[in-house]
């Protein structure tokens, strides 16, 4: 039985892979949210909910126990210290397997008029995006830093991956096409491990995404 701690899990990339495993038998779903208004009432047979913040060390550290993977769908201003409050709580627990989302850009490695204008949009909301990456980078976790495009609600499982290192490709990604990689990485833990991944839609290529 796997034993997976989904942090973030109303968010709607998060909705893809709880979607996802939820027919699963031998997995187990914890999954952790701030607002209980967004439970659906739905949720799978193979998951539990936790309400609560994880930056409340207590809560975090009790859903961390008996956990195998981490995946965290966690934004906002502050999100470095949930990247060093999830790190802590995954070392005390003993818990080695990380999934974390953040965001293209984070490197500056988006190049030509698209990392221009990403820069001039969202670069200062980048930065402790950054902040969490160089800490998970550090941390010594069996990690897999995801870096998606700007994100699309199209139902489409459509995407490429790029390295840290490479130039980003495309502008956009569909929300579905993250949350498939992720639910693949949680099926086969040791798929990307170590590796920081762009994602995008192949062929997406343009000054902007086609939506702004």
């Amino acid at each position: 039985m796997t034993h997976v701690l989904i942090l973030g899990a109303s968010g709607q990339i998060a909705q893809w892979v709880v979607k996802a495993l939820a027919d699963d038998k031998n997995l187990r779903q914890t999954l952790m949210l701030r607002d209980p208004k967004k439970l659906t009432g739905q949720e799978p047979a193979n998951a539990q909910v936790v309400i609560g913040n994880v930056l409340d060390k207590k809560l975090l550290k009790d859903a961390m126990a008996g956990q195998d993977i981490v995946y965290a769908n966690l934004t906002g201003a502050d999100l470095d210290q949930q990247a060093q409050a999830v790190i802590a709580a995954m070392q005390a627990a003993g818990v080695k397997r990380l999934v974390f989302v953040l965001s293209l850009g984070i490197y500056d490695e988006v190049p030509g008029p698209f990392g221009a204008w990403n820069q001039a949009t969202i670069g200062e909301d980048l930065k402790p995006f950054r902040r969490a990456a160089d800490l998970i980078e550090a941390s010594g976790l069996s990690y897999t830093l995801l870096r998606p495009a700007w994100l699309t609600d199209e139902d489409e499982v459509d995407y490429e991956l790029t390295a840290k290192g490479q130039p980003f490709k495309g502008t956009v990604v569909s929300r579905r096409s993250v949350g498939d990689l992720i639910a693949k990485v949680i099926a086969s833990p040791g798929l990307h491990v170590g590796e920081s991944l762009g994602v995008n839609k192949p062929n997406s290529d343009g000054d902007k995404p086609y939506f702004m």
